[in-house]
């Protein structure tokens, strides 16, 4: 598998350090990475994560902006300037910075959610609300969606 799925909830042992799920160190290993680029999500409490397909979408956000212009020099900032890059130890695991771990708020244990190309680590709590919310956004969409195929060309209802 290519990709990051599913979730997991794991504890940090008495050292800081977290297993990261093996599934995910899979896919790492695919991309030809043995560490693990993070940096504290832009407008959610949680950690982005992942390897070169992660990198690579942030060098080309930045690259569509004009070379030396504000908004390359802020998203290269807010992203680059904040990035660490967490070396997988032999047993799978890393250690998150105080600065990541403060941003999302974890504390004794952290979810580890599968995006695809990414993923994402937060406290369990702030995860299971925003999988709530998620999943909630989803079905009220999936039911608009469903509204929409029921109407036929001429706007009458099947």
């Amino acid at each position: 598998m290519d990709r990051f799925f599913s979730h997991f909830i794991l504890r940090l042992d008495s050292k800081g350090r977290i297993s990261v799920p093996a599934s995910f160190r899979a896919v790492l290993a695919q991309e030809g990475g043995e560490a693990l680029f993070c940096y504290p999500a832009l407008d959610r409490p949680a950690v982005e994560a992942g390897g070169r397909a992660l990198m690579a979408e942030i060098e080309d956000l930045i690259g569509r902006f004009p070379p030396f212009s504000d908004e390359r020099e802020q998203f290269a900032t807010a992203l680059y300037g904040t990035s660490e890059t967490l070396k997988i130890d032999t047993e799978g695991r890393v250690t998150l910075s105080e600065q990541l771990k403060d941003h999302a708020g974890i504390m004794d244990a952290a979810a580890f959610v599968g995006l695809g190309h990414k993923f994402q680590i937060w406290a369990p709590d702030r995860f299971s609300a925003r999988l709530s919310e998620a999943t909630g956004k989803m079905r009220a969409l999936r039911k608009r969606l469903g509204a929409e195929r029921a109407v036929d060309p001429q706007g009458a209802r099947e």
